[in-house]
C-alpha cells in the first residue's frame, strides 16, 4: 500500500466533507499522485471528436470550483469533469450532507450544487497549465426563475475554456431539477442550448446530456431522439440514484440524497445498455456508476460506453486506483483480442 493510499485510509476516519476539503487542499499543494508514464496505446480512444489517451475519467462533484484541474490531470485520468457549477454562488444544502456507507462501498450525498459560481470557476480554470481533456458539468441555481437559462448562461460564459460540457439535469438534490428530463422541458432546454451554440465562435465543443439511472427503457429512447434533434453529442449514464437496494447494510442507508458507489454498478450499466441499444451505437456514451476496478470499467465499455468516469470508489480505494484500473483494462482488452477500446464498445 502506497503512502497516498494510507493517507486515504486516514481521511476516511474523519467527517466526509472535511476529508474532501483536505484532499483538495493537498492536491492544491502538489501532494497528489503523479502518473507521468505514457498510457498503453490500446487504451487510446476517440470520444465525440475528443482524443483520449485512456478512457478512465473523473466524474463531476470532486472539484466543483476548478481549483485543482492540473493536479487531477497528473493523477492519470484520460478526462476530468469539473463542477457542477451554477451561474450564481450557492451554499448547497445544510450539513451533514455526505455519508460513507463503508459496508456497502457506497456514498450518499445531498450536497445541492454547493459552489462559488461561474466567475470564480472561470478564474480558476484560466490558471490551468497542463494539457488534458477538461469537461465542465453545468447546473442550475436552486432559486432560479428560469433554470433552462442557467444552463445557457453557463455554456456561454465558459465557452472556449473547456473541451466539453455536461448538461446535468439529473442531480436528485435540487428540488424539481429532474423535471427537466421530461419530454417538453428537455426539448425546450436542448433547443435553447442548440440556438446558443450556433452563435458561439471557435471550435464546437461537444455537449453531453447527463441523465439519471431512475428511468425506464422507453425514456432512454425518447432522450436519444431529443439529443439527435438538437445536436447533443453524447450522453453520460448516469448520475446518482434515489433507489435504496435491500442489500444495503449501513446505518446511513436511508439518508436522503443520491446513492453512488458499488450498489449503482448493475442498475446504471443496465441503463447504459438501453441508451446504446436506442442509439444503435452511434451516440457516444460515458459510463458512470459503481466503477471500482478494471473489471467494472470493462463491463461499462462492453455495454456501450466509449469512456467511463468514477469518483466514489476513490473514497475507499485511494488515488492509486486509477493506475490499477488502466493496467487491468489494458490487459483485459488484449486478452480478448481487442486492438482498441473502440473495438470493445458494445461488444456485450
Amino acid at each position: 500500500m502506497g503512502v497516498r493510499d494510507i493517507a486515504t485510509g486516514l481521511l476516511r476516519r474523519i467527517d466526509p466533507e472535511t476529508a474532501h476539503r483536505l484532499a483538495l487542499d493537498g492536491l492544491a499543494l502538489g501532494l497528489g499522485p503523479k502518473d507521468g508514464g505514457p498510457d498503453d496505446p490500446v487504451l487510446a480512444v476517440e470520444l465525440a471528436g475528443l482524443r483520449l489517451s485512456n478512457p478512465v475519467g473523473l466524474a463531476a462533484g470532486f472539484d466543483k470550483d476548478a481549483r485543482v484541474a492540473d493536479a487531477l490531470i497528473d493523477c492519470g485520468f484520460g478526462l476530468i469533469e469539473l463542477g457542477g457549477v451554477t451561474p450564481l454562488p450557492q451554499p448547497g444544502n445544510p450539513r451533514p450532507r455526505v455519508f460513507r456507507l463503508g459496508e456497502d462501498r457506497a456514498v450518499i450525498n445531498r450536497m445541492g450544487f454547493n459552489n462559488q459560481g461561474l466567475d470564480a470557476f472561470a478564474a480558476n480554470l484560466a490558471r490551468r497549465r497542463r494539457p488534458g481533456i477538461i469537461g465542465v458539468n453545468l447546473g442550475a441555481n436552486k432559486e432560479s426563475e428560469d433554470r433552462t437559462q442557467d444552463y445557457v448562461t453557463g455554456l456561454v460564459r465558459l465557452w472556449g475554456k473547456a473541451d466539453y460540457f455536461a448538461v446535468n439535469v439529473s442531480s436528485p438534490n435540487t428540488p424539481g431539477l429532474r423535471n427537466l428530463q421530461s419530454e417538453a422541458a428537455l426539448e425546450d432546454l436542448l433547443g435553447r442550448l442548440q440556438e446558443a451554440r450556433d452563435t458561439l465562435p471557435g471550435p464546437r465543443a461537444p455537449v453531453f446530456l447527463k441523465v439519471a439511472p431512475d428511468i425506464e427503457d422507453i425514456e432512454a429512447e425518447r432522450m436519444v431522439g431529443a439529443c439527435r434533434r438538437h445536436g447533443i453529442d453524447g450522453v453520460i449514464v448516469s448520475n446518482t440514484t434515489l433507489a435504496r437496494p435491500e442489500s444495503l447494510r449501513s446505518r446511513f442507508a436511508q439518508e436522503t440524497g443520491g446513492l453512488s458507489g458499488a450498489p449503482l454498478m448493475e442498475p446504471s450499466t443496465q441503463v447504459l445498455g438501453w441508451f446504446h441499444a436506442a442509439s444503435g451505437g452511434d451516440l457516444p456514451l460515458i459510463g458512470v456508476g459503481g466503477i471500482a476496478s478494471g473489471t467494472d470499467a470493462y463491463a461499462k465499455i462492453r455495454a456501450g460506453a466509449s469512456a467511463v468516469q468514477l469518483y466514489s470508489a476513490l473514497v475507499f480505494e485511494g488515488p492509486g486506483l486509477v493506475s490499477r484500473i488502466k493496467a487491468d483494462l489494458a490487459a483485459r482488452l488484449k486478452a480478448d483480442g481487442f486492438a482498441t477500446v473502440a473495438d470493445a464498445v458494445g461488444a456485450r
